[in-house]
């Protein structure tokens, strides 16, 4: 079924800018979808550095378990993606598949497999046949261009209803480097490094070990702190590509784990991801509202974040927030249900700036017209106080509606 597009769609999508080091190319292999592209490449130079975080689910695609085993190199040349099916839950067809897409995508652009990252979304558990498209590859190697980041954006798409990309240009010793993001997800989105892609490429000349450290830090505040739904897809993978092209004769490769520049380049790393992580829960299947829940007074930040993930998956509090009612009550269900220590009586709730709940009971100046009024927003701030100690956490979600229930009733069909 077509799903109605989401109210936070962006009017256009920006085309981003090009990426030196970086080519990309999409096509129509027909292997789900039709009338629409559904494969993408993106082809790299030589000393092209890799990082990536993938899902935790024990039943893991074989494209996740396929750049898992490569990762370790750190070393990549290209990256194939393919919408429409996940190859995940497919035995060995599903190795075999990942691994003939490896070898036509190596002979392509002249690599070796290990330098062949692979990503597939769409539905679980029916064989992906890669004869549609692994003969392509010669061709879209061939045909690549620097500057289609929307084309590519829109080839990953399942029930997205908008490309997600973001740039940033950021400085280092004075020099300005850009990064560059695409990502999908709308549904089975509650990520644990869903159906959840992201490909971020740069041209900082950074080494894999550095990188990799850098993103496993900035995944756990973007994200991992997002949730649609609650199910962790077999497919979650976030990949980093730095391509190090733009680089400044006296500007020395960031190898070593003590560079003082680390921190301002894992800060335009985390902007970006944050800003991808926002697009994917506004786009969330069904959604037309935006939350940020922001928990404080826990135990630790573990025990914040916890917490904030209780609330923002709770189907009352989400379906509450659908139908524009200010129910505190469901908010406290959901922080006391969570495993974590809270002081009762020392909870302290707000929708936006309206405490709703003080010390462990209904704020004497709680006002359920102001309340209400202010659940009519599309975006929406619920912040509570559990009175316990100083950890904080912030994680997004959206409202859950009947069209989430439309959507995935008819998927597969």
């Amino acid at each position: 079924m077509d799903s109605i597009k989401s109210p936070f769609a962006p009017g256009k999508i920006e085309d981003l800018p090009v990426l030196p080091g970086v080519t990309l190319a999409t096509a129509a292999a027909g292997i789900k979808y039709t009338g629409r592209t559904d494969l993408m490449i993106a082809v790299f130079e030589k000393g092209t550095s890799v990082a990536g975080v993938f899902t935790q689910s024990r039943c893991a695609s074989a494209p996740v378990e396929w750049c898992r085993d490569i990762l370790a190199a750190g070393d990549a040349r290209i990256l194939v993606v393919n919408s429409g099916n996940a190859n995940a839950f497919t035995g060995l067809q599903g190795k075999n598949a990942t691994k003939r897409t490896a070898d036509a995508a190596a002979n392509a652009v002249g690599c070796n497999p290990e330098q062949v990252y692979l990503a597939s979304t769409g539905v679980i558990g029916e064989p992906l046949d890669p004869a549609p498209f692994e003969h392509l590859l010669g061709n879209l190697v061939n045909s690549c261009q620097p500057n289609i980041w929307s084309s590519v954006a829109r080839a990953i798409m399942t029930t997205d209803t908008y490309a997600k990309v973001c740039s940033i240009k950021f400085e280092l010793d004075g020099h300005t480097f850009t990064l560059n993001g695409i990502a999908k997800g709308a549904g089975m989105i509650a990520p644990d490094m869903a159906t959840m892609l992201a490909f971020i490429f740069t041209d900082v000349p950074v080494s894999s070990s550095i990188l990799q450290n850098i993103l496993s830090d900035v995944v756990e505040t973007s994200f991992n702190a997002i949730t649609v739904d609650s199910d962790t897809s077999t497919s979650d993978t976030v990949l980093v590509f730095a391509t190090g092209k733009t680089l400044p004769v006296d500007f020395k490769p960031i190898t070593e784990p003590d560079d003082p520049r680390i921190p301002l380049l894992s800060d335009a790393l985390s902007k970006l991801s944050i800003n991808l992580a926002h697009q994917i829960v506004k786009d969330g299947e069904g959604a037309r509202k935006f939350v940020e829940i922001q928990i404080t007074g826990a135990a630790d930040k573990v025990a914040a974040k916890k917490i904030a993930m209780s609330v923002a998956n709770s189907p009352l509090v989400k379906t509450a927030i659908a139908g524009e009612d200010a129910n505190w009550g469901r908010v406290v269900m959901a922080i006391g249900k969570a495993g974590e220590e809270a002081d009762r009586d020392q909870l302290s709730i707000w929708f936006g700036d309206h405490r709703v709940a003080f010390e462990g009971e209904r704020d004497p100046d709680y006002s359920e017209e102001a309340a209400s009024d202010y659940m009519k927003n599309a975006e929406i701030i619920l912040r509570a106080d559990v009175g316990v100690g100083d950890g904080e956490a912030t994680v997004w979600t959206c409202d859950l509606t009947k069209e989430y229930v439309a959507i995935n009733g008819d998927y597969r069909s």
